[in-house]
C-alpha cells in the first residue's frame, strides 16, 4: 500500500527555504581491517562523514553498498553509530551488497520493509522524495505498482534515491553485467508522468549525468573506488572518494560532486 510519510523534519537553511543534501553512495565497508583494491574501506566512510559534517547539511542520504561483500549485522551497528554521532537526519537505501531485512533492523526502519524490499515515501519540506529498492537488481511487481501510485499522485515534479541507475549509461562494463534488470518497466512508469523526475542513484562507481524524455538522472560516484567508464573490461580510474552535495531551493535544484 501506498503511504506518504508528510512533512519531514528537516529545518532548511536559515533565511531561506533551501534544503541542503548530501548523498554518500557505495561505501563497502568491510571488517575491521579489511582492505581491498587499495582502499581502506572503513577509513573512506570516517573521512566522507568528516567531510559531510563541514558540509553541515540539513539531510544526508545513502544510496546502498553500505557493506563490502554480503550485508552484516555488525559492520551496519557501526555504520550506525558512526550516523548517529554526526546528529544529521539521514536515511538508507540498500544497494545489491546489502541485505535490506537485516538494514531495516539495525536502523529501526522494519515498517518502511515490505517483504524483502525496503522502500518508503517522504514529503520533505514540500518536496515528495521517493526511496527505491534494487537490491536484487531489479523491483518487484508490488515495488512497480507502489511506484506508479506514487507518481501518479503527485501533481509536480518528484525526486528519487535509488541505487542502481534506471537509465541506460553507456559504461561498457556495468551495463552489460550489473544493469538494472527490469529497466523497461521501471522508464515506462517514469516516463508516465507528466513532470521532471530527478533520479540520484550510485552503483556504477562514476559521475554521470544523463537525460531522457522527463528523467534526469545523476550518477554519483563511490566512496570505495572509481570504476574507468570507457573501458569494457573491469578497470578502476582511482582511488579518490567522493560525495554529492544537493540544494533544493522551490522548484530550483542544483548539485555538486567533491572528491576527496
Amino acid at each position: 500500500m501506498m503511504r506518504w510519510l508528510g512533512d519531514y523534519p528537516i529545518n532548511p537553511s536559515p533565511y531561506q527555504h533551501t534544503m541542503r543534501i548530501t548523498q554518500i553512495t557505495d561505501l563497502h565497508v568491510g571488517e575491521p581491517g579489511e582492505t581491498a583494491y587499495g582502499a581502506d574501506m572503513r577509513a573512506n566512510f570516517l573521512k566522507i562523514l568528516a567531510e559531510t559534517k563541514k558540509l553541515n547539511p540539513n539531510y544526508l542520504v545513502i544510496t546502498g553498498d553500505l557493506c563490502y561483500d554480503t550485508g552484516v549485522r555488525s559492520i551496519y551497528a557501526w555504520m550506525k553509530i558512526q550516523l548517529d554521532a554526526l546528529q544529521i537526519p539521514y536515511d538508507v537505501i540498500a544497494g545489491n551488497h546489502d541485505e535490506p531485512r537485516l538494514l531495516a533492523e539495525v536502523f529501526g526502519r522494519q515498517a518502511d520493509l515490505h517483504d524483502t524490499e525496503l522502500y518508503f515515501a517522504k514529503n520533505i519540506n514540500d518536496t515528495p522524495i521517493l526511496f527505491l529498492d534494487t537490491t536484487v537488481g531489479m523491483m518487484s511487481e508490488q515495488q512497480l505498482t507502489w511506484l506508479q501510485q506514487c507518481l501518479q499522485s503527485q501533481y509536480q515534479a518528484v525526486t528519487i534515491f535509488m541505487h542502481h541507475p534506471p537509465l541506460y549509461a553507456s559504461m561498457p562494463w556495468m551495463d552489460a553485467r550489473y544493469p538494472l534488470l527490469n529497466r523497461d518497466a521501471v522508464q515506462q512508469i517514469l516516463f508516465a508522468h507528466p513532470y521532471p523526475i530527478t533520479v540520484f542513484c550510485g552503483h556504477y562507481h562514476i559521475d554521470k549525468t544523463v537525460q531522457q524524455r522527463n528523467v534526469t538522472m545523476h550518477i554519483t560516484p563511490s566512496c570505495f573506488f572509481q570504476i574507468d567508464q570507457h573501458s569494457e573490461d573491469f578497470k578502476i580510474d582511482h582511488l579518490s572518494i567522493a560525495l554529492r552535495e544537493i540544494e533544493i531551493d522551490g522548484e530550483a535544484l542544483r548539485h555538486s560532486v567533491f572528491y576527496f
